[in-house]
């Protein structure tokens, strides 16, 4: 009984693996398919969809970013040096809501906004990149300048002011950025993770389980019968 028991419980946990790799891959499609999209002017595409639908569009947005409310996205790793991301509200030129900006990658010791050393160009600027959606919702106002993870209603209270529910992933402006730093982020690689490599693991785990529970009945039977002759 409780190998059967085992080996539900070791199939159950390979459909979730199994659950989990479909729904990598259903992210991944949407990322490839957005990405895929010429970039388009942020507020024509709003005027056309809903914002929260228009995750992994490329889009260009023009206004002006306001540094002094810059955020800290600590613990941000680039080609294996330990840093943090810098996230600027932009404020659109036609008046939309405002627009998280992850303007990219700065050294680990840089953890203190708005961070001097990588400032954005100052006055209106156009930036271009990819949108995605935040990591978490819902968070009250921050008490201190750093994040651990993108929640932009956590933002939207810290700012006081309306936020566009999708956050952009810098990849180019204009102007440029005046100094070395940050340096904007990569696209986050479209991998499928170890989720069929753990599925076959439980499977395995669950045949074990079965095989075992074989053995040892034909083990008790054969003993019977021999006790019997």
């Amino acid at each position: 009984m409780l190998a059967l028991v085992v080996a539900g419980v070791c199939v159950r946990l390979g459909i979730w693996q199994l659950d989990r790799l479909h729904g990598r891959r259903e992210i991944n499609a949407a990322i490839r398919s957005g990405l895929a999209l010429p970039a388009r002017p942020l507020d024509e595409l709003l005027a056309e969809h809903p914002a929260r639908s228009l995750g992994f569009r490329q889009v260009t947005v023009t206004g002006t970013y306001e540094a002094a409310d810059e955020i800290i996205l600590y613990g941000r790793s680039l080609d294996g040096r330990n840093g943090n991301h810098v996230l600027t509200p932009l404020r659109p030129s036609d008046g939309g809501p405002s627009v998280i900006v992850d303007r990219g990658w700065v050294p680990f010791e840089m953890d203190t906004p708005p961070v001097a050393d990588a400032a954005p160009p100052a006055g209106e600027v156009t930036v271009t990149g990819a949108l995605f959606p935040p990591d978490a919702t819902g968070g009250a106002a921050l008490g201190s300048p750093t994040v651990s993870r993108v929640d932009l209603t956590q933002l939207a209270a810290t700012l006081g002011e309306d936020v566009l529910p999708m956050y952009i992933l810098l990849a180019d402006q204009q102007p440029p950025q005046p100094g070395a730093l940050p340096t904007p982020a990569p696209l986050p690689e479209l991998t499928e993770g170890p989720h069929m490599s753990y599925a076959l693991q439980w499977f395995a785990f669950a045949t074990i389980a079965v095989v075992g529970l074989v053995v040892l009945v034909r083990r008790d039977l054969r003993d019977q019968a021999r006790a019997t002759t």
